[in-house]
């Protein structure tokens, strides 16, 4: 049972709905600034990383710079929504842009092809510094997340319909679906950009881990029926169906649609109407004579 600070921190279902849909969620000078001022000297340094599946406690033990950062209310509310308790670390990394530096990164997702249907893992950007349109930042395209991709098999595209850059003041959080497409700018700023990156892998069912307070708000629907804007409105209803099947699996109710296009493929009927049988033996048949 949640505390309650701790409820009051998790996301809304609106907020989910908004995640199913886009494959983000930011949280806007979310980081203190005494923080941020820390974190420069942390991330210059580096993070030692760990091996792929090493359990939260472990590789960020209380008392860590990291943790710290995991442990801001609003942040561990978010995580604890998206993937549930004790996640496991994938992978993390310190990307610095230095001024005037780097390249426009290819467009790409982070992983190969991954073909699990519903679960996800989730990316959690964190901006010690405030990142402007100058300095690159980081590029996405929101919706994508759900049409899955081997990593950099999307990569000699450029400059789609409703992709954005980041820009956000010092102290952001930013999590991310694993799968949405995305890519680092080239800094013509003359300022380094920082970012730390951890993908967080779930060790429990992602079902109704936020607070659900607001699950029937008419806010959660609209969400959920927002077209990409990169999307035809065929296009769109496609990505409606996928995000109709992630919130079913996500609140665990298998009535949820949108426009019935789920129930639509749930009519398979199993009755066999009276004769049908001779008719096709029938049927059959003749189509045997008529090819002979």
């Amino acid at each position: 049972m949640e505390s309650t600070m701790e409820r009051k921190h998790l996301l809304t279902s609106v907020d989910m709905a908004r995640f199913v849909a886009t494959g983000s969620i930011a949280l806007e000078s979310v980081v203190p600034e005494a923080v941020n001022e820390r974190a420069l000297a942390v991330l210059d340094e580096g993070i030692p990383g760990h091996p792929y599946g090493t359990p939260l406690e472990t590789a960020y033990p209380a008392g860590s710079f990291v943790r710290e950062l995991l442990d801001i209310p609003a942040v561990a509310g978010a995580l604890r929504s998206l993937v549930g308790p004790d996640p496991r670390i994938d992978h993390h990394h310190v990307h610095i842009r230095p001024a005037h530096g780097g390249e426009a990164q290819h467009m790409h997702a982070d992983a190969v092809l991954d073909t699990r249907e519903t679960a996800f893992d989730v990316q959690f950007m964190y901006y010690p510094r405030a990142v402007t349109l100058e300095q690159g930042g980081t590029l996405s395209v929101p919706g994508t997340h759900l049409r899955r991709i081997n990593e950099s098999g999307i990569g000699r595209y450029q400059n789609l319909v409703g992709q954005t850059r980041l820009v956000c003041p010092a102290g952001t959080v930013v999590f991310l679906h694993h799968g949405i497409w995305h890519g680092g700018r080239r800094n013509d700023s003359d300022e380094p950009r920082y970012m730390f990156k951890i993908r967080f892998n779930p060790t429990v069912r992602q079902l109704r881990l936020w607070n659900t307070d607001d699950i029937d708000s008419p806010e959660v629907l609209e969400a959920l029926q927002a077209p990409p804007r990169w999307a035809s409105s065929a296009e769109g209803r496609l990505e409606q169906i996928k995000r109709a099947k992630l919130w079913r699996a996500l609140t665990g109710d298998d009535m949820f649609d949108i426009d019935y296009y789920l129930t639509r493929e749930t009519i398979t009927p199993t009755f066999v109407a009276p004769g049908a049988t001779d008719q096709r033996l029938g049927f059959a048949g003749r189509g045997a004579g008529w090819n002979q």
